[in-house]
């Protein structure tokens, strides 16, 4: 009976549809699970991946049962399919490659892709393949058989929109269905990897094309002269730096510390009579650290990558979305990783134990002007070693150095911490040792128990460094990227800070966004310093302290150090915050303004305060203005300072880097500076002590080298 049916069904347009619907269905789920790393973490998300590509290409498909003619509902829905066949594919091998999905732009690059795909699409294919393209042996067979016919019965519009309707129905469900698992999906947009397993490829493609669209219609309108009020800002906001510490740093190597969602009421604070971050806080108070404890993240939706923005470019993250993900892979850049190589021969990296492509970190690096990227694909990855968020701290710096080692000096490194992120949860052994608080809210439980783990693995690095004579040849900076605790969390966080969470307030809500930023270095005259800055301030700061003329570049923020600097923090929602006053900016009119120095709020403000605040918000303003307009139009593209040359993506490859690193430092010989031939060539990774319970009884991990695919574009860069 069923098989009756089944015939019955393939001799109508609905059941050739349908088939077709089916065979690119099965063929999208076997690459998710076989070709592509979805990343899939819970049964809701394995269900999307199933579910995202039936509703897009039936929607596609339904589109042909509006055609009058037989003949051309059969031709047209076989070209839909020969596209998603081809799609897929062309999607399975760039992945292969690059790590991620064909974008609108690459498509429309022809040249790109068949550059990127042609020369290695042999070497790229695989065995299995074969189960990409089997169903068109099917298919051939059943209309030789004639078990498919060509359905001349006339088909009413009503019929094709019934098909369409059902359609549209599921792309609604799946978008719900979607935002459930993971809220603001299309506008924090994390990476294309995100958008794939929630959605499928079909949805990607239409969004990624929608996002073009709109950035090209933007760009389109701008040119040159557009750069003259950013021009005359930058040169009537400039700070020169401060004489006693300009240059302080100059040869240095640089490594950043970037502390996941770490606050900075943190320091110095105490659990149980425990302290939360003892190492941490011995480095906040010695005489060679400047801490900055008025120092305030100045994140929007972007988060970690809105301050990655803010510390490698000096612009801020977008009003909306994340600037990585939704321009950043386009842009021109005038970054610190290109500065610093052009202006003094620095190699550059990042250590990052997530996947590459999360928040298209893989695409802007290269913008930037990042010599390498070491990803997760990286890193041991075992049952235990990861978080959700990527590789655990203590494996993340451990497994790094072997990479470290082999870098030519001097370096700028960037490590990228994970495990104090949302929701903040390690194993009993993890934070063995280390009693949580009591609160009523679990959040707030594990945030001070991943940051104490965090602070254990900073020590563990810093002993190395000092192990290994890197730390005296360093400068290590420390930063908080953002908020760990959300504002629904404070009012439990409000004992632990000896405040009464009954009178918790707006003004110290804003006042608990600051974060560390702390810079480390043998000799420098440190000490805690009371002026306010924020993130956008960091990259300026810091070029300063190495020798870098920071006058040409288009930067928003100032150095902290310098006497000229503006000390007044805004924030992405327009609320800021001066040494006196922080003021809540709900619609850029309306002031509501606090006093810093007993929290009050000032019903009545003396007028010329109202004044005086009114017009540091009109010009704070319009420096976020100023910086959107930047990046949205991408005006670096008509400005080259003098001395720098723009990046060149194409320049940099992420593939079998560890075999870069030892192909230059084996042609260079005698010259290589790098730690591991300054040692007489010898590895440095056994002076890393760590206890993390995964490598207490596997510290062979340490000294591995994962196997990396081999890739025809494998050539070292220039660094």
């Amino acid at each position: 009976m069923m098989t009756t049916k089944l015939k019955q069904l393939l001799k109508q347009r609905t059941g050739w549809i349908l088939l077709l619907v089916i065979f690119i269905w099965i063929k999208t789920v076997i690459a998710y699970y076989l070709d592509f790393n979805m990343g899939a973490m819970d049964p809701l998300q394995h269900f999307l991946m199933i579910l995202n590509p039936i509703a897009s290409t039936l929607l596609l498909m339904s589109l042909t049962l509006y055609f009058k003619k037989p003949s051309t509902t059969y031709i047209t829905a076989t070209i839909i399919y020969l596209l998603e066949t081809i799609l897929l594919y062309s999607n399975i091998l760039y992945y292969r490659e690059f790590n991620d999905f064909i974008s609108f732009n690459t498509i429309m690059s022809v040249g790109k892709v068949s550059k990127g795909l042609g020369s290695s699409a042999i070497a790229m294919a695989q065995a299995h393949d074969w189960i990409y393209f089997v169903d068109f042996a099917v298919i051939i067979i059943l209309f030789f058989t004639k078990k498919i016919k060509i359905d001349h019965r006339p088909y009413s519009r009503l019929q094709a929109f019934t098909v369409t309707s059902i359609a549209l129905f599921g792309l609604v469900l799946n978008l719900f269905l979607a935002e459930l698992s993971r809220p603001q999906l299309l506008v924090r947009t994390f990476d294309r990897t995100y958008i794939v397993k929630y959605l499928g490829l079909n949805s990607f493609l239409t969004y990624d094309g929608l996002k073009t669209a709109q950035s090209n219609s933007l760009r389109s309108g701008a040119q040159g002269t557009s750069m003259d009020p950013v021009l005359k800002f930058v040169n009537q906001n400039y700070a020169a730096p401060n004489p006693q510490y300009a240059g302080v740093g100059r040869g240095k190597n640089v490594i950043i510390i970037h502390l996941e969602s770490f606050q900075q009421f943190l320091i110095d604070s105490k659990v149980k009579d425990q302290e939360v971050t003892p190492f941490l806080n011995s480095l906040y108070h010695d005489d060679n650290t400047l801490s900055f404890s008025n120092f305030f993240h100045e994140v929007g939706q972007g988060k970690t990558s809105d301050a990655e923005t803010m510390l490698e470019t000096s612009l801020f993250g977008l009003p909306e979305g994340s600037f990585f993900t939704s321009l950043g892979t386009n842009n021109t850049f005038q970054a610190a990783p290109a500065i610093l190589d052009q202006q003094q021969g620095y190699t550059s990296a990042v250590f990052h134990g997530n996947i590459g492509s999360f928040w298209s970190r893989d695409t802007v690096y290269k913008n930037m002007g990042y010599h390498y990227f070491f990803d997760q694909k990286y890193y041991q990855q075992t049952a235990d070693s990861n978080t959700y968020w990527g590789s655990k701290d203590k494996l993340l710096f451990s497994e790094s150095v072997k990479y470290l080692e082999q870098l030519q000096q001097p370096f700028y490194a960037k490590f990228l911490t994970v495990t104090n992120h949302n929701p903040y949860e390690l194993s009993d052994t993890d934070t063995e040792g280390f009693e949580k608080p009591d609160t009523p809210n679990t959040m707030v439980n594990n945030y001070f128990a991943t940051a104490h783990y965090l602070d254990e693995a900073l020590r563990e690095f810093f002993d190395y460094l000092k192990a290994s004579g890197l730390y005296n040849n360093s400068i290590v900076v420390l930063y908080g990227d953002h908020f760990g605790l959300n504002e629904g969390d404070e009012k439990a966080l409000a004992p632990l800070l000896n405040r009464d969470p009954d009178t918790w307030t707006t003004f110290d809500h804003l006042q608990l966004q600051r974060v560390p930023f702390m810079i480390h270095m043998p000799g420098l005259k440190g000490g805690i310093q009371k002026q306010y800055g924020g993130e956008i301030d960091a990259l300026p700061t810091l070029l300063h302290l190495l020798g870098v003329n920071t006058k040409p570049y288009i930067f928003m923020g100032t150095d902290l150090l310098s006497p000229q600097h503006n000390q007044n923090v805004i924030f992405r929602n327009h609320s800021f915050v001066t040494p006196k006053y922080t003021v809540v900016n709900s619609n850029n009119d309306k002031l509501t303004i606090y006093q810093n120095s007993n929290g009050e709020l000032l019903t009545n403000p003396d007028p010329l305060i109202q004044k005086r605040l009114q017009k540091i918000s009109q010009q704070k303003v319009h420096e976020l203005e100023l910086s959107d307009m930047i990046n949205k139009t991408n005006l670096l593209r008509f400005y080259t300072p003098a001395g720098f040359k723009p990046v060149n993506p194409k320049n940099y490859n992420y593939q079998n880097q560890y075999q870069q690193l030892l192909k230059i430092r084996n042609n260079l010989g005698e010259h290589s500076t790098s730690l591991f031939s300054k040692n007489g060539n010898k590895s440095t990774t056994g002076l890393y002590k760590t206890n993390a319970p995964e490598l207490q009884n596997n510290n062979a991990a340490l000294y591995e080298i994962p196997q990396l695919n081999n890739s025809p574009n494998s050539n070292p860069s220039s660094k």
